[in-house]
């Protein structure tokens, strides 16, 4: 559940957007990539979203069917564009994004009433982003759909901070949001934003506290943290990987997480194999198109020596 939007990114690399000329069009918004990501791993998904009653908007409903993602609930708004986001690709790490999401995004607009709560109870994985809960009725209707789940199956908790799209302090709704998952993804920055502590083990520790019962933790170059309330400590490393654009890496990951807490997996083994994931699509340009089947993943598994 969460933002949707259209990708246009420069089709060389190392060049600003002012001097680009030649841009690729691509599914985008982090919520839609994870539920793309779990689509490719073989996994049924949905997604609960908006778009403009544009152009744009019928797009993004037929790259969500194209994926293999159910789009009944991605609905249009009128009088709402549909989200654009552009960004400049200088490998191997500064890849500023600019988000078009003005007057108001539509999936900033969906409101509890519209949310099919039965569904959400339903399903076995249900995955919310910090964004969502930055602005009304996106927030109520977020928060209603975590109270639904009352901590049923696996809800995951994407802090997903993008400062640039708040306009208040994200610390109470964040609070109310873990207090209500099951796991929580972030990186050292995220953690921050929600707990206080950057310290990856310290935030792990202080996500438990809030809620969770899985706290995985992203750090980049330095592989990835997860901790379960049971004790269970993971510590992964990084997969080596030519970075061309590793703004989709963390949705692979999300994607994959998904796919590995659905099969049982231990923390260990999910959070080893949602790396390798988002390893594959930081070495590609496109986010959602980019995203990884599973015989790609396991080659990857395979010469790093993962299981």
């Amino acid at each position: 559940m969460g933002r949707i939007g259209v990708d246009l990114y420069p089709l060389t690399t190392g060049v600003s957007l002012a001097e680009a000329d030649t841009f690729g069009k691509f599914l985008g918004g982090s919520p839609a990539n994870v539920a793309v990501a779990a689509a490719r791993l073989g996994r049924r998904v949905a997604l609960i979203t908006r778009t403009g009653a544009d152009p744009f908007g019928a797009y993004l409903r037929s790259e969500l069917r194209g994926f293999g993602v159910d789009d009944r609930w991605a609905g249009e708004v009128q009088g709402l564009s549909t989200p654009l986001a552009f960004c400049e690709v200088f490998p191997p790490d500064r890849f500023p994004l600019y988000f078009y999401r003005h007057p108001k995004a539509p999936d900033l607009e969906i409101a509890a009433h519209e949310v099919d709560l039965e569904a959400v109870r339903a399903a076995r994985v249900f995955w919310m982003t910090g964004t969502g809960l930055s602005e009304e009725p996106s927030r109520s209707a977020t928060l209603a759909a975590l109270e639904a789940r009352a901590k049923s199956g696996t809800t995951v908790f994407d802090l997903d901070w993008r400062p640039t799209l708040w306009r208040e302090k994200p610390g109470p709704h964040y609070e109310q949001a873990l207090a209500r998952a099951t796991v929580a993804v972030g990186n050292p920055e995220e953690c921050e934003i929600a707990t206080g502590e950057s310290d990856p083990h310290a935030a792990a520790r202080a996500l438990l506290a809030a809620g969770v019962e899985l706290a995985v933790v992203k750090r980049g170059p330095r592989g990835v943290l997860a901790v379960h309330r049971d004790g269970t400590v993971a510590e992964v490393p990084p997969v080596p990987v030519d970075v061309v654009n590793g703004l989709g890496a963390g949705d692979a990951f999300g994607g994959a997480l998904c796919h590995g807490l659905l099969a049982g997996w231990d923390p260990e083994r999910a959070v080893r194999y949602a790396n390798a994931a988002g390893a594959i699509v930081a070495s590609r340009l496109a986010c959602s198109s980019a995203m990884p089947y599973p015989a790609e993943v396991e080659e990857v598994l395979g010469r790093a020596g993962g299981v």
